[in-house]
């Protein structure tokens, strides 16, 4: 039984392109099963978080990291009596627009795009959802319900203005109301991507020997789910004692949203999903205490994981790799494959080429772009040097 604030397949507000509605999905169903089918999904699998991908197997990438927030968001969604296909539509679609090579790259290439609009992963999600997958016979994108497009665009709050371009665009033929807070679902997913990229940075860091157990040891809610596995597990072995503590810490995040979430919507009352849209704050968080642990293990991560020395090598050499990419295929954009050359003779302005350029690298997989330097450019950036 749905919540009266939750989203609903009924009440759902339609596609740009009308269609027949299947007779065993439900439209959030089917856009769940559209993002998962979409190229840009697939790409998921090389595309990293913090490690360059030839790195290693164990580490996550942006479709493993994906398909934990889905199942997060599944969780919590499920327990507030939210629609849970919505939810998990917009948490498997949450990083599509994602550069090669993690925030690294998305930087670089923002910078090269700013005289021509900039780049941002969010509105580039929605640009890939609705325009780059080219796959239907009626319409370009996946023709998503506005519900869906709205939880994509807006999961992490309103959208401030100036609008990025990628996000505008759209915006213009199909009104995402981008000035109220997304659906309930929407910002579950938005906490649920928080939830997981908290605790795998933690494991995956303790596997790449960037700190260890001591080290973290001292730090909220990871400390007494150590002591509290020694409590009932004295002598476990390194991995499953590892494994053990960090699910705790990991439950006590989804348990603290679903109980404060819980809270504040029996304060707000909204009786409809418009009127918890217009509520003009937030109802999905984290409780203040919460907040207060989870930035004190962000600060921890930042500088023993994400400004770690040999993660800085990397992005210094990650980053020549944007950079070298970018110049080259804006003088030869006859480099680019030829199913973008249609696009290509269309662009009449500089801006315009620029953005089907961002468009290619964006697209790219670390693997495929360090492939592409090395081949255009002469040089292996991982084993040459900057």
């Amino acid at each position: 039984m749905h919540a009266p604030y939750a989203c609903t397949p009924a009440a759902a507000r339609g596609r740009l392109v009308a269609e027949e509605e299947s007779a065993f999905r439900s439209c959030f169903q089917r856009d769940r099963d559209r993002i998962i089918h979409s190229s840009a999904f697939r790409r998921l699998k090389h595309k990293t978080q913090v490690f360059v991908e030839h790195e290693g197997d164990f580490y996550r990438t942006r479709l493993t990291h994906s398909i934990e927030v889905a199942q997060v968001a599944r969780t919590i969604a499920g327990a507030l009596g939210l629609n849970t296909d919505l939810t998990e539509a917009v948490a498997l679609a949450h990083d599509l627009g994602h550069t090669p090579f993690g925030h690294t790259g998305e930087d670089a290439l923002d910078a090269l795009m700013a005289p021509y609009g900039g780049f941002d992963h969010n509105a580039q999600t929605v640009r890939i959802v609705t325009a780059l997958e080219r796959h239907y016979a009626e319409f370009d994108g996946l023709n998503l319900t506005w519900d869906s497009l709205e939880g994509i665009a807006k999961h992490n709050g309103p959208v401030a203005h100036p609008l990025p371009l990628a996000l505008a665009e759209y915006n213009d033929c199909h009104d995402l109301e981008l000035h109220t807070h997304a659906s309930a679902e929407a910002q579950v997913a938005a906490l649920s991507d928080d939830i997981a990229y908290n605790n795998h940075d933690l494991h995956d860091g303790l596997r790449a020997g960037l700190f260890t157990e001591k080290a973290i040891s001292d730090l909220p809610l990871v400390g007494s789910a150590y002591a509290e596995v020694d409590r009932h597990y004295p002598g476990l072995g390194a991995s499953r004692r590892r494994h053990e503590a960090l699910r705790r810490v990991f439950g006590a995040m989804v348990s603290d949203v679903i109980e404060t979430t819980r809270n504040r919507l029996a304060e707000a009352r909204p009786d409809s999903v418009q009127a918890l849209r217009e509520l003009g704050f937030p109802v999905a968080c984290f409780s203040n205490e919460m907040h207060s642990n989870i930035k004190e293990i962000r600060a921890f991560l930042f500088a023993n994981m994400y400004r770690a020395p040999r993660v800085m090598e990397q992005r210094e050499r990650v980053t020549e790799v944007v950079n070298g990419l970018f110049p080259i295929y804006m003088s030869n954009p006859e480099f680019l494959p030829d199913g973008w050359r249609a696009e290509i003779a269309a662009a009449r302005t500089r801006t315009a080429l620029a953005r089907i350029v961002a468009d290619y690298i964006a697209g790219m997989t670390d693997r495929y772009a360090l492939q592409q330097h090395a081949q255009l450019t002469g040089t292996d950036i991982l084993h040459d040097g900057v």
